[in-house]
């Protein structure tokens, strides 16, 4: 460990690039070694000393991450300023609802109302809404868009309002591409160049995205993950990020992976070895004679699944194949000789001479070891190798079903059937190996004669056109559109649960006889109630083995000894008879996948279909929310907004609204796919005039609070312990044994002035970047939540909205203190003397007595605490506005 004093420096530097002067800030210039740090440390250097001002970043900060012990537990809290944001729609619109309405509270507190304005860069791509009505057609993706189109013209209307009223805001138009593959393939730059002071400087290019997979980009060397949406707003009005000097995890790749194993099963392997290590909160890097064996679309799929692992981000230093692949996507000659120019003069290129970085700890993989495989049947990291997915299943079956089994018919709709799947998803749709890989499984299975099962509802969702160009220039797009898989829409699709409906024939079998079905897709999410209603068991898996699920039709499919059909002479057709060997990808690809693609599809990326030309927005700095809107309304976060924040005060007679086990993930606390017509969510809808049939999804409805907030805790797989034996969201009230809806409980809390809690285990609020888990909670009444841990995210959101993340003390939990739930709470010491990480008291009483127990404070930082105080971080950017 070093132990510098930066009493006196000057960093500044020039080089020259592309015959251009340009300015920089040269971590070598830095006493002590920087090179010592790990790549993602040095870029947060970087950061720390291009924008040194003595307030939010001052020189101690830079002193303790030159300074940097790997071991030490994080205390130390730095300011990270990204050099841009990035939103997809569903936590885009909402983002920019809250941006509008800021404007309105400007107003309401005499001040200027422009001056709630993004001031940086900021890319909202809409690629969350289209939905896989039609499928296994040549008119599909056409059928799709239509209704895309006719489902969110409102909102679609709103961010095109958006696009005019802000400026430094680009929206990327529906059809384009998935949010991260657009990102991948056009919007990064690696390294950034502006004009300051008539000077040209550059520096590394950073993001916080409102998608928990912008950690997409680190594959590409660019520093970046994601945040929820209220995070990113106060990003985009110039709040630096805050966070202490992480730990990094360096994981060493060794090896080469096999002939005809995939990336999907490499990342699936790494998301369960770091889930196992425990990365949650700390940064990851991959290093090793491993990492030039991958290809720059197989390092970002393993860096998209990154919240999967859990790790705040998952990074590859740039080199030689970073500079091909910008060469390859078609990017400027002189920005590719930026990033090379910039990158070395700096200490950030990786080449033979690159000295190994200290890590806090370092997990081994041998890609050699990895081995074909899927995870589910609920989360990503329950990894289960190809050869034992049959047995895996059947237990799981018997689990759930007892003494029923598969078995039955493999010709028939039955218990254990495949009915999604999918081709979805930016984290393989971006990697050509894994698609062209698909497609050559398709065009064997239809030379063998081999169809889908007809039950099986099939897709392809490109992640942008570029896909589709290289799949027609193969010859092989006509093989997956004759096993069904069609190109239904440049969108994400079946992953965010926009998989659309299942025939109708379908879905009745499996309503009427209660079947226990499966879904196969290429995405990073498999959480219960995600993908389909009707569907129990969500499996992740590469593109070419959803093609041979799709053929197989079964979950209990054994691909080693069962063969997957017969050719016409009826000899028996196994997998390893139409799997391609990455030699023949390989060669496909060469041939296939060409810059000249990557340059016409983005070279009118903005433009837009004629629908989205077509569209009038309205005009205005601030927006004209319409009072009989269902999609768009101004929410009720600032009502009454006071110059000055309430006093912190403490909690008394708490009630806990919703108890909740262990891996409660965003989408358990905020679903984003269909709304029931029963849910108080549906009921709203139907009072204000909506038909079942134009419902949408709670996805597309962020930007209407009154849908949200009956959302909230509202998912159809949701278990609350005060209800056991029932799934869904519901609750009870103390001492009283009827079952209501958790929105229905709220209010009644609301009307007797009692505050509320949540109770809940391990790692609350997992998986998406999910601001409305947050929001929602927020305003259903509840102050605090206690659970035995936090994903990253979820707890900052939280923070963000004024509610309370507390802690159970290590070893206690909810079970260990034989909790009920249907207790009175206190929570003293929430006053002026509240400090982060501080110990708090919680008094419980109830029929078995009374007693207290202690809680951490899970608010980290001093800039978080400001947050707090002030009921939220937009409340904090307001009033110091």
């Amino acid at each position: 460990m070093q132990n510098i004093s930066l009493d006196s420096y000057s960093t500044l530097n020039t080089l020259v690039s592309g015959g251009r002067k340009v300015s920089f800030y040269d971590l070598n210039k830095l006493p002590g070694n920087p090179g010592r740090l790990p790549y993602c440390l040095r870029i947060l250097l970087e950061n720390l000393l291009r924008n040194e001002d003595g307030r939010a970043v001052n020189a101690r900060d830079i002193e303790m991450l030159l300074n940097w012990d790997p071991q030490a537990v994080p205390d130390h809290e730095i300011s990270f300023a990204p050099a841009r944001v990035i939103l997809q729609d569903f936590t885009g619109v909402p983002s920019v609802v809250d941006l509008a309405v800021m404007r309105d509270a400007m107003a309401d507190l005499g001040k200027n109302p422009s001056l709630i304005n993004p001031l940086v860069p900021v890319d909202l791509v809409i690629d969350h809404s289209v939905q896989v009505d039609s499928y296994g057609r040549a008119d599909s993706v056409d059928e799709n868009v239509r209704k895309e189109f006719e489902r969110n013209r409102e909102r679609y209307n709103f961010l095109k309002w958006g696009q005019e009223a802000f400026s430094n805001f680009r929206v990327v138009p529906p059809a384009t591409g998935i949010i991260h593959q657009v990102n991948l393939e056009f919007l990064a730059r690696v390294v950034f160049e502006r004009e300051i002071d008539g000077q040209l400087f550059a520096y590394p290019d950073t993001l916080v995205g409102t998608d928990s997979h912008t950690t997409m980009i680190n594959g590409l060397g660019v520093l970046g993950w994601g945040v929820g949406g209220i995070e990113a707003e106060a990003a985009m009005l110039g709040q630096p990020i805050s966070m202490l000097i992480p730990q990094v995890v360096g994981v060493r790749l060794d090896g080469q992976l096999r002939d005809g194993v995939t990336a999907t099963d490499l990342v699936l392997t790494v998301v369960e070895a770091l889930r196992r290590e425990g990365v949650v909160g700390k940064l990851v890097e991959f290093f090793g004679p491993g990492v030039p064996e991958l290809s720059l679309a197989d390092r970002a799929t393993l860096s998209n699944m990154s919240p999967e692992y859990g790790a705040t981000c998952a990074i590859f230093p740039v080199d030689a194949k970073s500079l091909q692949y910008l060469e390859q996507t078609g990017r400027e000659k002189q920005q590719v000789s930026l990033v090379d120019d910039y990158c070395k003069a700096q200490g950030l290129f990786l080449d033979d001479a690159s000295v190994e970085a200290d890590y806090s700890s370092v997990v081994e993989i041998n890609l050699s070891d990895i081995e074909l495989s899927i995870s589910g049947p609920r989360r990503p990291q329950d990894r289960i190798s190809l050869s034992r997915s049959a047995e895996s299943f059947n237990k799981l079956l018997d689990s759930e079903k007892p003494g029923i089994g598969a078995g039955g018919d493999r010709n028939e709709l039955r218990d254990g059937s495949v009915v999604i799947a999918a081709i979805t998803s930016c984290t393989n749709t971006s990697n050509p190996s894994v698609m062209i890989g698909a497609g050559l499984v398709a065009k064997k299975a239809v030379e063998a004669g081999l169809r889908s099962k007809p039950w099986v509802k099939t897709s392809l969702g490109p992640g942008s056109r570029v896909v589709t160009e290289y799949l027609r220039k193969a010859g092989l797009d006509k093989y997956l559109d004759q096993l069904g898989f069609n190109n239904v829409g440049y969108g994400c699709t079946t992953c965010i649960g926009n998989s659309g409906p299942l025939p109708e024939k379908v879905a009745g079998k499996v309503r009427e006889e209660n079947l226990f079905v499966c879904s196969v897709l290429s995405g990073n999410r498999n959480f219960e109630g995600r993908i389909s209603p009707d569907v129990k068991a969500n499996y992740l898996a590469s593109p070419p083995l959803v093609i041979a699920y799709a053929l197989a039709g079964n979950m209990d499919f054994d691909f080693e000894s069962d063969p997957v059909g017969c050719d016409s002479e009826g000899r028996e057709i196994f997998m390893r008879d139409i799997w391609p060997g990455s030699e023949e990808i390989e060669r496909v690809m060469a041939e296939a996948v060409t810059s000249e693609q990557f340059k016409e599809v983005y070279s009118d990326v903005f433009t837009g279909t004629p629908a989205w030309r077509e569209i009038d927005s309205p005009k205005g700095q601030r927006f004209e929310w319409a009072g009989d809107s269902t999609y768009i309304r101004r929410p009720s976060f600032f009502e009454g907004l006071k110059s000055e924040p309430d006093p912190l005060t403490d909690i008394e007679g708490g009630r806990v609204l919703v108890m909740l086990g262990d891996s409660v993930t965003t989408d358990h606390i905020s679903p984003a796919g269909s709304i029931p017509a029963e849910s108080p969510a549906g009921r709203y809808l139907l009072e204000n005039g909506v038909s079942i049939s134009e419902f949408n999804s709670y996805g597309s409805r962020r930007g209407n609070h009154e849908v949200m907030v009956r959302g909230t805790f509202a998912n159809i797989r949701l278990r609350n312990k005060l209800v056991p034996g029932i799934e869904g969201g519901y609750t009870r009230l103390p001492g009283d044994d009827s079952v209501l809806s958790v929105f229905d409980a709220a209010e009644r809390y609301r009307q007797r002035g009692e505050a509320l809690l949540v109770i809940a285990g391990k790692d609350y609020g997992c998986g998406s970047s999910r601001d409305w888990a947050a929001k929602g909670t927020s305003l259903l009444g509840v102050r605090a939540v206690i659970a035995e841990s936090y994903e990253r995210i979820h707890r900052s959101n939280l923070i963000g909205m004024g509610v309370l993340p507390l802690q159970f003390a290590e070893g206690e939990s909810a079970e260990s203190l034989e909790l009920s739930g249907l207790e009175t709470y206190s929570i003293k010491g929430i006053g002026e003397e509240l400090a982060p990480g501080a110990f708090l008291t919680v008094g419980v009483e109830g029929d078995s007595g009374n007693f207290e127990f202690q809680v951490l404070v899970r608010i980290d930082t001093p800039n978080e605490l400001d947050y707090y105080r002030h009921g939220g971080i937009l409340h904090y950017v307001l009033r110091n506005s």
